[in-house]
């Protein structure tokens, strides 16, 4: 008899490993096979013996009550046959079956070559599973991408970090993976959809590790998401796809209203590929992409949030969260929220435990911050955005491209406060007049170095009122959140896309066959959710080309 950690099911067409799902399972912290049998034993009101296997589906943290921590589970458990006929008689039903995106794609397939291969422009998560789909149905798509490899990418990015030359279309921002490539990896979404386990099972399969689909908050790192991404890209290319790198979206044609052309920048020069179906997911960040839509293609503006990072030491968070730090707990994180006097929203965001804060500028001439973490979550400090809701009124929306230039005039304060790349640097303790403005017990870690300064120079006054409501508040939360030293680096503007590109039903925009997709075009707030809305967008591109366009 054995545990297995992982996740995905059995297929149960044969009838013969059926297992029965069993939720809401407590076990210690340290448990084994033996808690998990036991328990499940328990639940169904039948001997240990009768239960031949248990396989954890779920697992998630109890710390409701510190210091007594308990995991909760959800497993599958093979049963002997009279006590799965029993369990069945109580209404316990069996694991479902997770498809395939391959056996999704095949669906699709409308089993013909098409005269015009489809399009995709960008490779992070929307574009990497928009395109495996629709490579899997057999469509051949043809994959744009802006920067570079994820390989050479990665060079590219630590060359920035150390002091080196920006490259603005290879970045943190930019290039194959896109940005969820650098940073925790973090897989937990708010969104419901029966896609969600598909996508990670294909995270899981391309090298993420099978961990990911058992976690309640999953997470790969970007350690291993660099090399998740590349076999992606392998597998797109292994089904008769063809990802062109340095390959950069600059125009499009249209005939009788429908998409017929785009038009292309790579390193030989300009070109035109045929197109009937373009899937646009650019990211967040693809500024020049929106300003060349711009009076072209209906988009608007939507909410976003502007901010800093915040950092603590990881082992604080973990004796708040915990009561105590102990190696067999992971590195603990927090998502918190609070209204402002003013009824702004201000909460944290992309929290990324034992993690980095990482120069994310994609401009020359701006200052942008993220945060990283890699797999291991082993790093001295704990950091996340802590964000404050920005309004239209806040910048005057008088077009689509407004919270652009909003974000992008802070972006450049900062770069001016800092004298370059720099983060601009402020404890919690001089933001909230109670404390020094300097290094105390928590050490900055964006790479570049940070200017300690006063936040106000580059961040408007409603986000400086808003951090300061916020922090007292989310110290009663968490105790220390607000200590003194706890480090303030800004600027974080790039939490999600300040337009929305409209589509309708069936993804295309108000130009038939380019159809936006994923966080840039204001449908997706994360990796899980982009990669499930690039899915979509792959079925719905994969139905124009069986019906011929």
């Amino acid at each position: 008899m054995g545990m297995v950690e992982r996740g995905g099911v059995r297929p149960l067409d044969n009838g013969e490993h059926i297992m029965i799902k069993l939720n809401g399972l407590t076990v210690p912290i340290g448990y084994g096979k033996d808690d998990v049998v036991r328990k499940a034993a328990a639940l169904l009101g039948v001997p240990a013996g009768e239960v031949k296997r248990v396989e954890v589906l779920r697992k998630s943290l109890d710390c409701r009550r510190k210091p007594d921590i308990k995991y909760v589970l959800t497993v599958g458990a093979e049963l002997s046959a009279e006590a799965e006929a029993a369990a069945r008689e109580k209404g316990f039903a069996a694991v479902g079956k997770t498809e395939t995106l391959r056996e999704i794609a095949r669906r699709a397939a409308c089993g013909k070559e098409t005269d015009v291969r489809p399009v995709v422009v960008g490779s992070g998560p929307a574009g990497l599973f928009c395109a495996l789909t629709l490579a899997y149905a057999g469509y051949k798509p043809i994959v744009l991408e802006r920067g570079d490899s994820v390989e050479e990418r990665t060079r590219k990015v630590r060359a920035f970090a150390s002091g080196g030359a920006l490259d603005p279309e290879s970045n943190i921002q930019f290039g194959e993976g896109g940005a969820g490539t650098f940073s925790d990896g973090k897989l937990a979404t708010g969104i419901s959809d029966g896609l969600i386990a598909t996508v990670l099972r294909e995270f899981a399969d391309a090298g993420a590790g099978h961990e990911i689909t058992v976690d309640a908050k999953p997470h790969i790192g970007t350690d291993r998401l660099v090399s998740v991404v590349a076999e992606m890209r392998r597998r797109i290319t292994e089904e008769g796809g063809e990802v062109r790198f340095n390959n950069k979206f600059v125009d499009f044609r249209t005939e009788n209203g429908a998409l017929s052309e785009i038009t292309v920048i790579g390193p030989q020069g300009t070109y035109s590929i045929p197109a009937r179906v373009c899937v646009l997911a650019v990211g967040h960040s693809a500024r020049d992409v929106f300003e060349r839509l711009d009076g072209r293609v209906l988009m608007t503006p939507k909410p976003f949030a502007v901010g800093v990072r915040i950092e603590h030491l990881q082992r604080d968070i973990d004796v708040a969260q915990y009561g105590f730090a102990r190696k067999e707990l992971p590195a603990a994180d927090y998502k918190l929220s609070c209204r402002t006097s003013d009824g702004r929203g201000c909460y944290t965001f992309c929290m990324c435990p034992g993690g980095y804060v990482v120069a994310a500028s994609s401009e020359e001439g701006g200052v942008v911050t993220n945060g990283m973490s890699e797999s291991a979550r082993d790093g001295a400090n704990a950091n996340s955005a802590l964000l404050v809701g920005v309004r239209e009124s806040d910048y005057g929306a008088e077009d689509a491209l407004a919270g652009v230039r909003f974000q992008r005039d802070i972006e450049r304060a900062a770069f001016a406060v800092s004298g370059g790349y720099r983060g601009v640097c402020q404890t919690a303790g001089s933001l909230l007049g109670k404390g020094p403005n300097r290094v105390g017990a928590v050490a900055p870690s964006y790479p570049r170095g940070v200017a300690f300064a006063d936040l106000s120079e580059c961040l408007p006054p409603f986000v400086i009122s808003g951090l300061k409501e916020a922090l007292p508040v989310f110290g009663r939360k968490i105790k220390g959140f607000d200590a003194p030293d706890a480090l303030l680096t800004g600027t974080e503007t790039r939490s999600s896309s300040p337009v929305r590109i409209l589509r309708d039903e069936n993804f295309d925009s108000s130009v038939k066959g380019l159809m936006p997709c994923g966080e840039g075009a204001g449908y997706a707030g994360g990796i899980t959710s982009s990669a499930v809305d690039g899915i979509k967008a792959a079925l719905a591109a994969a139905k124009k080309l069986s019906a011929g366009g």
